[in-house]
């Protein structure tokens, strides 16, 4: 094992530039050379591999986003743009890979693996929806971003007694809009794990005007619902003066937290010491505090699922 190559791949999450920089320094540190592959897969086909020193990755633990930059691939997905990414990766001297990133970045680690060139998974990803990790790299950070937001929504909710229907990120995962909606005590939450009931949502928020209630906080995660429409409905079935802030890329920014940039540099620390003892084909993450890993393949397998203890706890708390 003496070249590294590390990548990053699908949506930017803070805390992949910690991920990268443990990688590099881990690897100088063992004697082996590292090496970043520009704008992901489709950097790999383009050959838009250069040399990290430990020198590259100083100063990037506290920036979001990513030093290598990332794009969707569509030749990586058929059978000839797979084999010419492994030819690329032989041709530059490399003897393993890292991927940092989410679900997707890691079927494309399961091809190469599966071609005979060693790879091993770090996940980066906001949506927080990769099985076999209690928490993804950037998701802690968006989450912050989140509800620092809804603070300042809730502000002026307050001032102009309105409602407030918020869209959040998280594609087929509803995470970011449950923790964040348990965490600013929103009144409804909708998750695209659960179905919800529009007749209860007007209820709630009927039951609560009826007790003076002046505002509400009603979280959509953007797997579940469209905010604008589903405010919309709201305002015509309750008269209620409803506004929507769909949060959007804003969520994806930002200096990552310490927790991020903690998490990121244990996993990918995990992820060189399996490519140091000759283990490939894995995905790092963490379960109890404690770093795991298991088969790229199994944890692919496996659906994501909502905490339902949570959910029913911001159910009860938000009477």
């Amino acid at each position: 094992m003496r070249n590294i190559g590390i990548l990053t791949s699908g949506g930017d999450s803070p805390g992949m530039n910690a991920a990268i920089r443990a990688v590099v320094r881990k690897a100088i540190y063992h004697d082996v050379r590292a090496w970043g592959i520009n704008y992901g897969f489709s950097g790999l086909l383009n050959n838009d591999i250069h040399p990290l020193e430990i020198g590259d990755v100083g100063d990037i633990i506290h920036r979001g986003g990513t030093m290598l930059y990332t794009a969707r691939c569509e030749e990586f997905k058929t059978k000839e743009g797979q084999e010419k990414a492994v030819r690329h990766l032989r041709d530059a001297g490399m003897d393993a890979l890292v991927v940092i990133g989410g679900d997707g970045s890691f079927q494309g680690a399961q091809v190469l693996n599966d071609l005979g060139f060693p790879t091993i998974g770090v996940p980066a990803t906001i949506d927080n929806d990769v099985p076999g990790t209690d928490f993804t790299v950037g998701f802690d950070t968006a989450l912050n971003t989140v509800i620092e937001a809804i603070d300042k929504i809730r502000d002026t909710a307050t001032s102009h007694e309105r409602t407030y229907v918020i869209e959040v990120m998280g594609r087929d995962a509803g995470d970011l809009a449950l923790w964040s909606g348990l965490a600013d005590g929103a009144e409804t939450i909708l998750i695209p794990e659960q179905p919800y009931d529009m007749d209860d949502t007007v209820h709630r928020l009927v039951r609560g005007h009826k007790r003076g209630k002046k505002h509400s906080i009603i979280i959509v995660a953007e797997g579940a619902a469209s905010g604008v429409e589903f405010g919309k409905e709201i305002q015509e079935r309750t008269g209620f003066e409803t506004r929507v802030t769909v949060l959007g890329h804003i969520q994806r920014g930002g200096s990552p937290t310490a927790f991020d940039r903690v998490l990121a540099s244990r996993l990918a620390a995990h992820a060189m010491e399996l490519l140091l003892n000759g283990k490939s084909g894995r995905l790092v993450g963490m379960l109890a505090n404690q770093i795991v890993d298991q088969q790229i393949g199994n944890a692919l397998q496996k659906p994501h699922h909502i905490d339902e203890n949570m959910y029913r706890l911001s159910q009860e708390l938000s009477i």
